[in-house]
């Protein structure tokens, strides 16, 4: 995210939203504000006397104004005197973000130059001026409805004792998690196979209480027979599978771990 200044108005409103029982994370996210500004707003203000068991009416000109005046020092250009010293080297930064360098390398190059500038105000810079680390635009998918979709994937669990084969061999774990409930189930087997994905899916149909109607699986050798970037295929058994217990197999989403983000967080 960005780093900038924030008006009065959105002061006022990071603290009429923490008033309201919103944390730190849900603040910084209805206001497009950095976390770590909206504690530092909230922090002020309470110092000033804010409360959460007095409401909105105690965000007056009064309180605002103290909040400001504890976490923003009149700059007449809006930043210190370290962003003036990095923007004077603004060209030569922008080459050092061109060639692929971290914000380490550049900070000790700076030095070395004599621009003596904390590690941060350098990244916020960096981010600010000259587009580093900027990534694409995370859309937000809805959850859908109850029993709609399930996403799954294998989980390396570690070496188990195998009495059948008598050693120890690496576990995995079949790991499905409904979107809408989030309410994993976890199945333990010695084998990635198609017969030991299918016996992974009846469980976890008996243990939710019916099937899905759509399954994000990842790329497991089962289940797709050819991993293409556009059109990936999948395998005839587990078509077969899909057609028996009447869930459809979304292809497209079985591509990128960000096509199915719940369950990779869990894995």
């Amino acid at each position: 995210m960005v780093f900038r200044e924030v008006p009065v108005v959105e002061i006022r409103e990071v603290l009429r939203l923490w008033l309201a029982g919103h944390g730190l994370r849900r603040t910084a996210e209805l206001t497009l504000v950095d976390r770590k500004t909206v504690r530092r707003y909230v922090q002020a203000a309470q110092a000033a006397g804010l409360s959460r068991g007095k409401g909105p009416a105690q965000l007056d000109d009064a309180l605002l104004g103290a909040v400001c005046e504890r976490v923003r020092p009149a700059r007449p250009s809006g930043h210190g005197g370290g962003w003036d010293a990095l923007a004077a080297e603004r060209e030569q930064i922008r080459t050092w973000v061109d060639k692929g360098l971290s914000v380490t390398k550049i900070h000790t190059l700076l030095a070395r130059r004599g621009v003596l500038v904390p590690y941060r105000t350098v990244h916020r810079f960096l981010v600010a001026e000259c587009g580093f680390g900027r990534r694409a635009v995370t859309v937000r998918v809805a959850d859908g409805e109850p029993g709609q979709e399930c996403q799954l994937d294998f989980g390396r669990m570690g070496l188990v004792p195998d009495p059948a084969a008598g050693r120890r061999r690496v576990a995995h774990g079949l790991i499905f998690t409904p979107v809408f409930s989030r309410y994993t189930f976890l199945y333990l087997t010695f084998a990635q196979t198609l017969a030991a994905v299918i016996d992974g899916c009846e469980a976890a149909w008996a243990f939710y209480g019916g099937v899905f109607r759509v399954l994000i699986p990842d790329n497991l050798s089962p289940v797709v027979a050819d991993a293409d970037p556009l059109c990936p295929r999948l395998t005839v058994g587990w078509l077969e599978y899909a057609q028996a217990r009447g869930f459809v197999t979304d292809p497209v989403r079985v591509r990128h771990a960000k096509d199915k983000p719940r369950v990779e967080r869990t894995v």
